[in-house]
């Protein structure tokens, strides 16, 4: 698969309390592209942090309604990939400077 589309399919990591707590259980949580399949998520995390993963599990959740004035539209769709990374890999996805 060509590097770019890899490099586009991740969006930006996911930071709730339910993702911080997954981070416990080696489990990290991404926004991506809602076409990707799991192998492509897999592959991309792969080749983007060169870490090992053993499982992907992904989501689409409901679309949200925003107002903006008397607008009414909906927030963008994305897919959610909780990616669980093999023992001793790890994501640094907060910077210590």
């Amino acid at each position: 698969m060509n590097l770019r589309i890899l490099i586009d399919l991740i969006k930006y990591p996911i930071i709730t309390d339910k993702a911080t707590k997954l981070l416990e259980l080696n489990q990290y949580s991404f926004a991506t592209d809602p076409k990707a399949t799991k192998a492509q998520n897999k592959s991309a995390i792969q080749y983007l942090f060169q870490v090992k993963v053993t499982s992907v599990n992904t989501q689409i959740p409901s679309q949200k309604s925003r107002r903006v004035g008397k607008f009414l539209g909906t927030k963008s769709l994305y897919k959610k990939a909780i990616i669980t990374l093999a023992q001793g890999n790890s994501i640094n996805l907060f910077s210590e400077t």
